[in-house]
């Protein structure tokens, strides 16, 4: 099995650097890392670079010119670059715990997809943690991240279970689940058969509509939230966009109702609606933002 990993990125590259450190301290290193770029500038182009120089990580970096919130198109476009069998998925702003890799890779299971989630972080302990918070696994400590002024809630409950005790709650948990952009899986085979994300969608539920699809076509899910962690680092989203949100409900909600499996606004383009689907733009960015 061919594992991949595509981080969905843009223009935190502070933030992503953090994330390449996490996936340098996975205990499973046998992955390929492909970054899917949704217009980010040359300092992101200079921080995939300076970790591809450093050996550690296989690294692949597939770009889009900057024309809006396009994440399902760029990653679309990295599902489609690739030969791995199994795909993770997860977004810049999210480290991963050094198991986070070797927790999917066990899990993985066929005509099923593994349902994660992210453990959100406030804004100055995202930027006060480092490569040595991350190395120790400090930073996915949940009484360290109390000490650091992480407000106490159930639903930081994760931070503090053994492995054995995560996998029985995944078990009896009754939240459903979800496709989660920052933290889950799947197989690229099932993933090809609904034909991607929809590319319509901007921001807001975009990888919650590819996961009822997938469920409509018959791949299940798992629940594995409380054992593949991941913690979310805060930042502005300058992308949000309520007229998008409600575009989106729309085309969810119209999914769930037909209970649809394809797109036709995916990895392979209707010939028909192709027009209501901007193209791809894969120049490398090589002088700056455009």
């Amino acid at each position: 099995m061919k594992v991949g990993v595509i981080v969905g990125t843009y223009n935190t590259p502070e933030w992503l650097a953090k994330v390449f450190f996490g996936y340098e301290q996975q205990t499973d290193l046998d992955f390929h890392l492909i970054v899917a770029d949704d217009g980010s500038g040359v300092e992101t182009a200079q921080v995939i670079e300076r970790f591809r120089q450093r050996g550690r990580l296989s690294l692949q970096h597939v770009w889009q010119q900057d024309s809006g919130f396009r994440k399902c198109g760029i990653l679309n476009r990295a599902i489609a670059s690739c030969d791995c069998d199994y795909l993770i998925f997860t977004d810049g702003d999210c480290i991963p715990r050094r198991d986070f890799v070797a927790v999917h890779k066990r899990r993985a299971k066929p005509k099923y997809f593994l349902a994660g989630s992210c453990q959100r972080l406030t804004l100055p302990i995202s930027q006060a943690i480092t490569e040595q918070d991350i190395a120790s696994g400090r930073a996915f400590d949940g009484c360290w991240l109390l000490s650091q002024g992480l407000p106490l809630s159930t639903k930081h409950l994760r931070l503090f279970m053994g492995r054995w005790v995560a996998e029985v709650l995944n078990r009896i948990t009754t939240t459903k689940g979800s496709f989660s952009g920052g933290n889950s899986s799947a197989w690229r085979a099932d993933i090809e058969r609904i034909n991607g994300f929809d590319e319509r969608m901007g921001h807001g539920g975009e990888d919650a509509e590819l996961g009822y699809r997938l469920i409509h076509s018959g791949t299940r899910p798992i629940q594995i939230r409380h054992s593949a962690i991941v913690v979310h680092l805060e930042h502005e989203r300058n992308y949000i966009d309520p007229e998008s949100r409600a575009r989106n409900l729309q085309i969810r909600t119209k999914t769930v109702r037909s209970r649809v499996a394809w797109t036709s606004f995916g990895i392979q383009k209707n010939p028909c609606s192709i027009d209501s689907v901007r193209p791809f733009d894969v120049k490398y960015p090589t002088d700056g933002h455009s």
